[in-house]
């Protein structure tokens, strides 16, 4: 409250300089001495006396009208270091209405009254008085008010307003700080603008960022239908150790496999395998041959689908491990898995070794 008070102290005195109504002597006297009184903390004097002052003038002239409004700045300076910064706003809002021919320094009361407002906690007209004095600048209006504004709408849940008003804060920087790209993050995400968010997401992450950024980068991506983009999230995570649990290791997996990634997932199981570091199981060899054969790598495709029937011993992998190499032009290998499925008891196996005794290549 003491910074606030000087500004006004400030803004009353460079008013006097500067506003077109001259006002007599004695009533710069009096201002003069209402402002030692201030500064001396008689803060009920002063708004005692700057009210009869400012009601004594508010009808006269310009001039008259001009001291009454300096008045009742005087009071609003005094009433906000006494604690109340509701009943300094409406004073502020008097001298406005008071120094309408005055408009720069109208302006600046306004974003004042603006801030007693919040402090006050009259939050909407609050926002509604900053939003004024920001469309009254222009593009001179500073960066900082215009992000001010976004988090108190924020702040209200007004998450629409505050979007708009995100526009124009980020417009005007060139590169936001971690807090601001917090707050465009939670505005985005409530407004449901996955893809902003993301760009949010994405502009800060660095080899710092923690696991819960990584995670939520990933989110945003597979929610903005965008899954290889998670999946390189979540791999670059990985190899900078961020994410490093057992779940993560099968997320990472599956993210490959749906961001269009399948060879890359088939690298990581193998090499996983290789270690030790997961169980060489049906459930395991199943993934991998299915991400080589997604992949469209046909000579460890097969590789994998013939590790898996080998250790499964089922009919339906040792047919389905010959179709493909059927399909791929491995007669030789087709005909022993379907026969080896055939054997097994497979209903199937004996239809694909037909097809493939009928084959043209099978005759050569």
């Amino acid at each position: 409250m003491r910074v606030w008070g000087c500004i006004c102290l400030i803004g009353l005195w460079a008013s006097l300089a500067h506003a077109s109504p001259a006002l007599p002597g004695d009533i710069i006297d009096d201002l003069n001495r209402l402002q030692t009184q201030l500064r001396d903390a008689q803060y009920a004097s002063v708004v005692t006396q700057a009210t009869q002052q400012a009601t004594r003038l508010q009808t006269g002239n310009a001039a008259d009208r001009w001291a009454s409004a300096l008045y009742q700045q005087l009071a609003a300076n005094a009433l906000a270091r006494q604690g109340q910064p509701g009943d300094a706003a409406n004073r502020l809002a008097q001298a406005r209405e008071l120094a309408a021919g005055e408009q720069a320094q109208a302006a600046r009361w306004l974003r004042e009254e603006a801030s007693l407002r919040r402090t006050a906690g009259q939050t909407t007209q609050a926002s509604t008085l900053l939003a004024e004095w920001l469309e009254s600048q222009g593009t001179a209006a500073p960066a900082a008010d215009i992000w001010k504004l976004t988090r108190w709408l924020a702040d209200a849940q007004r998450w629409q307003e505050a979007a708009d008003w995100l526009e124009r804060s980020l417009s005007q920087t060139a590169e936001p700080d971690a807090t601001q790209r917090r707050l465009a993050l939670v505005i985005y995400q409530r407004t449901q603008q996955t893809d902003q968010a993301l760009d949010v997401l994405l502009g800060g992450l660095d080899e710092g960022s923690d696991a819960t950024h990584w995670r939520q980068a990933a989110g945003l991506a597979q929610r903005a239908g965008q899954p290889g983009i998670a999946a390189a999230l979540w791999d670059t995570a990985w190899r900078l150790g961020r994410l490093d649990e057992d779940e993560d290791r099968w997320q990472l997996i599956n993210l490959h496999m749906a961001g269009g990634t399948p060879a890359r997932a088939a690298e990581f199981l193998e090499r996983w395998l290789e270690a030790g570091d997961i169980v060489r199981d049906e459930t395991t060899l199943r993934l991998l041959a299915n991400a080589w054969h997604q992949a469209r790598d046909k000579s460890r495709a097969l590789d994998a689908w013939q590790a898996l029937a080998t250790l499964s011993k089922e009919g339906s992998d040792w047919r389905q491990y010959g179709q493909l190499a059927f399909v791929w032009g491995q007669d030789e290998r087709a005909e022993k898995a379907l026969s080896r499925a055939q054997s097994l008891g497979d209903a199937q196996a004996a239809e694909w070794l037909a097809t493939l005794e009928q084959s043209p290549r099978h005759s050569l």
